[in-house]
């Protein structure tokens, strides 16, 4: 994009001592980001890595965009645009992606906790099998919970619109290309954390054959890059849906522990890289209202 399509009087020759009429550094850091992030995007993500991955690159963008805001020639069009209904669609796009992001903290939030709960009563071993079946209930449920509260997110960002026209502005058009690209990577997380929804009881007893096979599931596991959160679902579903045998309690049990590890172990990393992208997308909208209050 050329620096010189940024002013709305002039979109095709323009010359300024804040800008060079090259593609200004910032710009061209842009799109490679955006186009980098897109084809990311457009590939299913099932593994925290891949979404750290896609997360790392979506901060990196907004780097760029906050330095984009600090121009002299930027800050002058948005001022110029600060009435338009588009530099208002750009500041609702930034309340809803912080509330998609909020919704996804609480989740990953209730989820760590359900999580360390259940590690601390299985390692323990305190209640019995009836007390710890109890506690793999109320987990179930709550992730039940989540799971609602996330498929509902999930229906706002698919009627989110993002669409430009011709007298859009190139500063604005751009902005809200970064948005439609944080509402596909916010939506992956929130995919992430929901997992895939819990199966039918058609298709239970396949589940359990699979769990109840330990290292047949960890060879699923490892071709299939099967997301933690799945792994924690379908072993809790596995468990609270049926009546168990003594022995496969043991073994299902065992893959409870097996997920809930590889869980706790792998997280930690998703939920700083979901911390680090509030904060720039705060400091973003900040620098928005502070251009609208110029």
């Amino acid at each position: 994009m050329d620096a010189s399509a940024l002013n709305p009087r002039n979109s095709h020759h323009i010359r300024s001592n804040s800008l060079p009429s090259k593609p200004h550094p910032f710009i061209e850091q842009v799109d490679e980001h955006l186009c980098r992030l897109k084809e990311a995007s457009e590939a299913t993500s099932s593994s925290s890595f891949e979404l750290c991955h896609k997360l790392n690159g979506l901060q990196d963008l907004h780097d760029c965009i906050d330095r984009l805001l600090l121009l002299p020639l930027t800050q002058h069009i948005l001022v110029d645009e600060s009435d338009k209904k588009w530099f208002n669609d750009l500041l609702e796009g930034s309340v809803r992606l912080l509330d998609l992001c909020d919704i996804a903290k609480d989740a990953l939030l209730q989820t760590k906790e359900c999580v360390h709960e259940l590690e601390s009563i299985l390692r323990r071993g305190r209640g019995g099998k009836m007390f710890i079946e109890s506690e793999l209930r109320k987990c179930f449920s709550s992730r039940k919970l989540i799971k609602k509260t996330i498929y509902k997110a999930l229906k706002t960002v698919e009627t989110k619109s993002c669409e430009t026209n011709q007298a859009t502005p190139a500063i604005v058009s751009l902005l809200k290309q970064v948005e439609a690209v944080s509402y596909n990577i916010v939506e992956s997380l929130l995919s992430f954390e929901a997992g895939p929804k819990f199966p039918s009881n058609s298709s239970r007893w396949s589940l359990v054959a699979k769990l109840v096979q330990p290292k047949r599931v960890a060879c699923e596991v490892e071709e299939t890059s099967k997301n933690e959160v799945a792994l924690v679902d379908a072993a809790l579903h596995s468990i609270t849906s049926q009546k168990t045998k003594k022995s496969d309690f043991l073994v299902q049990d065992d893959n409870l522990q097996s997920s809930l590890k590889i869980f706790s172990s792998n997280i930690q990393e998703v939920e700083g890289d979901l911390e680090a992208l509030y904060r720039r997308l705060i400091k973003s909208r900040v620098s928005l209202l502070n251009i609208l209050n110029y």
